[in-house]
């Protein structure tokens, strides 16, 4: 895969130093496991152009032998996948998976092998909870982690009651109930709360017609992918927008279907670990690097990808050269990327990370984020984790 670097970390001489580095060490291996088809496959090519952007970035691409599966965001898929990585190809370390009924599927394989895994989505709760493993690191988020903070955030704009929307799977639930968990803390009401049939639903009507029955202050959902996009344009067109603020998970606005979204988007406030318009160096030499590579602006799933790569650098730098060291080097990675200071927290494994609040609106080249506030170093607490 040919990526176009634009800043200075690419130059000649970086290259050079990488080739060099590479014929005194032996290659690790890396076992790449993501959905290259189907209905996730943008994600699976999001994550794989951040994760190798982070090489490149790093001079490092000869030092990594790449081995890319398909999971077809299959739990089935994914096992088959994982186990032939793992006992045919001999991969040193695993990265990928954007399920997460795979990461689910896989976890006590992967476990059991002692294969350091680096989790580039997948963001079950359970996974750097009470089904942890020290082999498992996320570099992602949990579901409950870009969710909880909008609890108390909302509450403090003035919002007492809200009712609840949300695909009827785990991720939804997860994503809801931490929400709700800490609203409720906060002191607010939820007046009303319905699950959509995961995959199915094309006409919210009917759910919107009962959550505006019930007269809240606001609504907060959780939708991804095409159900993101029906769902932000059914709102707006019901007109509801115009009576009772919309307000969700990040993923709900995601850069990258915002264009599909429309003007439908305007005024829809969400939050994320990720923004492509954070205002820092670390973001804008990102933002360009992956603007020259894949012509457009990267996603939060870009972002994940990256750090899965460049988590794995810093590891290999610090000196790991096989599956334990590396797990180890793992849990000490700490550093400013794109989206701002992240570590590993012991506890959990489990990314510490800040996450974003902000409205969509109309700029100069189209629709775009404008950052509201700032939550810093969100972490989960272990929820059952004990990972010695």
């Amino acid at each position: 895969m040919k990526l176009a670097m634009t800043t200075a970390l690419a130059g000649a001489m970086t290259l050079s130093a990488s080739a060099a580095f590479a014929q005194d060490e032996e290659k690790i291996d890396v076992g790449m496991i993501l959905p290259y088809v189907g209905v996730y496959a943008s994600l699976g090519e999001e994550i794989d152009q951040g994760f190798m952007l982070a090489l490149e970035e790093a001079g490092m691409t000869d030092r990594f032998n790449i081995i890319r599966e398909d999971t077809e965001a299959s739990p089935q898929v994914g096992v088959a996948a994982t186990r032939k990585l793992i006992l045919e190809d001999e991969v040193d370390v695993l990265t990928g998976l954007v399920s997460s009924g795979v990461l689910g599927a896989v976890r006590d394989f992967v476990d059991q092998s002692q294969t350091p895994l680096i989790v580039s989505n997948a963001g079950n709760d359970e996974a750097t909870g009470e089904d942890c493993s020290p082999y498992i690191t996320r570099v992602s988020f949990s579901n409950a982690q870009v969710n909880r903070p909008m609890g108390q955030w909302l509450y403090d704009q003035g919002m007492r009651t809200v009712y609840t929307l949300a695909p009827d799977y785990a991720a939804g639930q997860q994503h809801i109930g931490a929400f709700v968990e800490a609203f409720e803390e906060a002191g607010g009401e939820v007046v009303g709360q319905d699950y959509t049939p995961f995959g199915q639903t094309q006409d919210f009507g009917p759910y919107l017609t009962t959550a505006q029955a019930a007269d809240p202050d606001a609504i907060f959902v959780f939708y991804a992918g095409s159900e993101a996009i029906n769902f932000v344009k059914q709102y707006d067109s019901f007109g509801i927008k115009e009576e009772t603020p919309l307000y969700g998970s990040g993923f709900l606005t995601s850069q990258l279907y915002l264009e599909a979204e429309g003007p439908a988007a305007v005024g829809v406030v969400t939050s994320l670990h990720y923004v492509p318009t954070l205002d820092t160096p670390e973001n804008k030499a990102f933002v360009e690097a992956f603007q020259a590579a894949a012509d457009r602006l990267p996603s939060e799933y870009a972002v994940q990808g990256y750090d899965a790569g460049r988590s794995l650098v810093e590891a290999v730098k610090a000196g790991a050269t096989d599956r334990e060291s590396i797990k180890e080097a793992l849990r000490e990675v700490s550093y400013t990327g794109p989206r701002g200071p992240l570590e590993i927290d012991p506890a959990t494994n489990n990314i510490v990370q800040n996450v974003y609040i902000y409205d969509i609106v109309e700029g100069e080249n189209g629709l775009t984020q404008e950052l509201i506030d700032t939550v810093e170093a969100v972490r989960d607490e272990p929820n059952g984790c004990e990972l010695e």
